[in-house]
């Protein structure tokens, strides 16, 4: 039992943790000796729904802009779910025709392992928030930004790293990232609207029919 949960505190604090203050030699072991691991990062992709729907339903109403009771959890699932996937096959699409040495599994689980400190600082924090005071609340916002801001360097040295990228090659693969994603995202639009279209006609078409029968 011990020993179970030295080897989780390793996977899911440790490691994560050591990524994060020390990323060069971190993700030279994430990537030389495959110590990233794909289970860890689904599981902090689905900790990062649970914290967007705490944050949704018990953030302090001093600083919340959203109604509780507008909550769709299957809604933020599927959103944070296609927002990573949309990410890594956009990254993946960029870096393979710009020679970049990661694969589509690193690129993932680079993603999921960025979200270790919303998560770890996040969850807490928003209950936190319901103590604070009203003057108080610029502290809990300074550290939630301070959180997203390590989420991004973190996601930023995960591609930098698994890749072999420098500086300026990292910056360019997530401009155009940005940009495949966008275009994407455009064609996936286009293609329900179109669906929904074609589905509509044939509702109208079939009604016609039994119409005239």
């Amino acid at each position: 039992m011990k020993e179970k949960f030295k080897k989780t505190y390793e996977n899911y604090i440790k490691f994560p943790k050591y990524l994060l203050t020390h990323p060069f030699d971190g993700f030279y072991d994430f990537k030389k000796y495959k110590k990233g691991k794909l289970s860890v990062a689904i599981v902090y992709v689905f900790l990062y729904v649970l914290f967007r729907i705490i944050k949704f339903s018990y953030e302090s109403p001093i600083v919340s802009t959203v109604n509780p009771l507008n909550l769709n959890t299957i809604k933020e699932i599927v959103t944070v779910i296609l927002m990573v996937l949309v990410f890594s096959i956009a990254n993946w699409a960029v870096t393979t025709l710009m020679e970049g040495k990661g694969n589509f599994k690193e690129i993932f689980t680079v993603t999921g392992y960025s979200l270790f400190p919303i998560v770890i600082i996040g969850i807490p924090f928003v209950f936190i928030s319901n103590l604070l005071t009203k003057d108080e609340m610029a502290i809990y916002n300074l550290v939630i930004g301070f959180s997203y801001l390590a989420t991004a360097w973190l996601l930023f040295m995960g591609i930098l790293n698994v890749h072999e990228y420098g500086l300026g090659k990292t910056i360019g693969a997530f401009i155009l990232t940005a940009v495949a994603m966008a275009v994407m995202i455009f064609f996936a639009i286009l293609f329900f609207d179109l669906i929904q279209q074609i589905i509509s006609f044939i509702k109208i078409l079939w009604q016609e029919i039994n119409l005239r029968l």
